[in-house]
């Protein structure tokens, strides 16, 4: 799941074989979500390379309603995600995991490649304190017809828990630009620079409660374009 919501690359191109007879064997998904991967595995290990990339740029690059940063849909430009951004980041080494990349510790791919070295217990209650985030972006991702959806619905099964409908309501009455909409997206960035710093009530050293603050998302404030 983590490699599938990564950035396409021609090594991941090539893993794609590997991945999908990973994701056809995994017990813990249903049936049916196995077959709702199929087109998405397929598109990543046979379609052009440039339109993947262009694909996913517009998706999750361009729109913040389909942000992989998961702090995004809870603490938006707030302080409150500097804190829990350094906390996230304290865990990881906690847990001997130290991210060798430029994401933030709360995008969802990093998040993911940490959870699968944790028992399944452990990642399952994580991905539960984000079971609503899963919805919301399935239905986004629904209305695009996008083949991305199927992974965020799997992540929702495989949280085993039931989602706060009035947090998804609430997630998705926040706008949802299209990508496309250059006027719209620059209005929804723009804003003063957000500075990330210890949180001198930070620090907490499990995932589960770091990620518990998503059961309440904010509007986010904008923000300015990073060049």
């Amino acid at each position: 799941m983590s490699l599938i919501l990564s950035y396409p690359t021609q090594e991941l191109q090539q893993a794609m074989p590997e991945i999908s007879g990973v994701l056809a064997s995994e017990s813990r998904l249903t049936a049916a979500a196995r077959r709702a991967l199929r087109p998405l595995a397929s598109q990543l290990a046979t379609r052009d390379l440039y339109e993947l990339q262009e694909q996913y740029v517009m998706l999750f690059d361009r729109s913040r309603a389909l942000s992989l940063n998961l702090f995004e849909h809870v603490h938006g430009e707030s302080r409150d995600r500097g804190g829990a951004m350094v906390s996230l980041l304290e865990t990881y080494r906690d847990g001997g995991f130290e991210p060798a990349t430029t994401e933030l510790p709360d995008h969802l791919p990093v998040l993911l490649e940490f959870l699968s070295t944790r028992p399944f217990v452990e990642a399952q209650e994580t991905l539960a304190d984000a079971a609503h985030i899963f919805e919301a972006l399935t239905a986004r991702l629904v209305r695009r017809e996008s083949p991305y959806a199927a992974v965020f619905a799997a992540l929702f099964q495989l949280s085993g828990g039931a989602p706060d409908q009035a947090a998804v309501a609430e997630l998705l009455d926040q706008p949802d630009i299209d990508a496309d909409d250059l006027e719209a997206l620059d209005k929804v960035w723009e804003e003063s620079e957000v500075r990330f710093g210890p949180d001198p009530n930070g620090g907490c050293p499990q995932v589960r409660d770091m990620l518990a603050q998503m059961d309440v998302p904010i509007n986010p404030a904008p923000r300015a374009t990073a060049e």
